[in-house]
């Protein structure tokens, strides 16, 4: 008789296990726990730093044209080969703009503006113009400028998207090219000469006047 009551209750003990395993495995996932492993998972997700770099130049750009940016600067000419200016844009911290603008060899000019952030450059802006003769008349000769646009963008100290736009602009033309429609091109990063002009122009930053060579 007492191995009839112990089989019976060994029966009872696995049944009972057995319909805790199946409300276990029937009970459905609430959908709000679903929905919050989702999100958190997205609210990890780094922000692209091409944007971020875009939303700190735009800001920038307003503070500068807002006239909310100090100013100073000096001038050069190095043995009447190249001539430039150099302007320093400052808030109340640090210097947020260095803007270089020179002419070279009368046919060739460039502007370049170095975007500065806690000391570190975060984005590089250079426009280099080449003009000639393309046509015309001794009495109206008609120039074309080659124009080349570039854009780099820095993450930690290290250019990490490279893009390129060119394009042209006759004298004679009756409708010029908008540069904003031209499409631009991602090339392969170069900036040991633009970050050698960096450092020279840190360099100078105390300068006054006119100086001869940077």
């Amino acid at each position: 008789m007492r191995t009839v009551f112990l089989a019976a209750g060994l029966a009872l003990i696995v049944s009972c296990k057995n319909d805790k395993d199946k409300t276990t495995l029937q009970t459905p996932v609430p959908k709000d726990t679903l929905i919050a492993k989702k999100d958190s998972g997205q609210l990890k997700a780094t922000k692209d730093p091409i944007e971020e770099i875009k939303s700190e130049y735009s800001s920038l750009r307003k503070q500068l044209e807002s006239k909310k940016l100090t100013s100073k600067g000096f001038t050069y000419n190095c043995n009447d080969e190249r001539s430039g200016k150099v302007t320093y844009y400052s808030d109340q911290k640090e210097i947020r703009i260095i803007e270089h603008s020179y002419d070279e060899y009368s046919h060739f000019g460039s502007t370049e503006q170095f975007f500065i952030k806690d000391g570190n450059i975060f984005f590089i802006f250079k426009e280099d113009t080449g003009w000639n003769f393309d046509g015309g008349t001794p009495e109206k000769p008609i120039t074309k400028d080659d124009i080349t646009e570039s854009r780099i963008y820095f993450q930690n100290n290290k250019p990490i998207k490279c893009l390129e736009k060119q394009y042209s602009i006759r004298s004679n033309a009756t409708e010029k090219p908008s540069p904003d429609k031209i499409s631009s091109k991602e090339t392969q990063c170069n900036t040991n000469e633009l970050m050698k002009t960096y450092e020279s122009l840190l360099r100078n930053e105390d300068k006054k006047g006119e100086i001869k060579c940077l």
